[in-house]
């Protein structure tokens, strides 16, 4: 995955799109089950998949510039288990009002990508 800065298209396990479209499922190495993506643009996606014991979701953001994934930095999360949650968190990363944790990121290793289905 690495960012063509020439025409600021974003390679996605082997394919290159401008942006990640909402409703994209990507798998990362070492975990079992893919995410969805709930809200994306150039820079930011954020992602869920279901955490069916609590009933609620997991989410990681992924900075496709620095190639990194991790929790947004907020001590008190705002949530990311409604289209409309992910949407502001993405709007905060994109305006910099929060960004992805120091403590909490990993290096971004996808496996694959399977774009939305029409």
């Amino acid at each position: 995955m690495a960012h063509h800065k020439g025409f600021g298209l974003v390679e996605v396990a082997d394919t290159y799109v401008d942006i990640v479209a909402v409703g994209s499922k990507l798998k990362f190495a070492g975990e079992k089950q893919r995410y969805t993506v709930r809200a994306s643009n150039r820079f930011f996606s954020v992602c869920t998949k279901p955490l069916n014991i609590h009933k609620t979701v997991l989410y990681t953001v992924i900075d496709w510039h620095h190639q990194i994934r991790g929790t947004e930095n907020l001590v008190f999360g705002m949530g990311a288990e409604t289209d409309d949650e992910c949407e502001e968190m993405l709007q905060r990363l994109t305006n910099a009002k929060s960004d992805i944790s120091h403590r909490n990121w990993s290096k971004l290793l996808l496996e694959r990508y399977d774009p939305p289905t029409k």
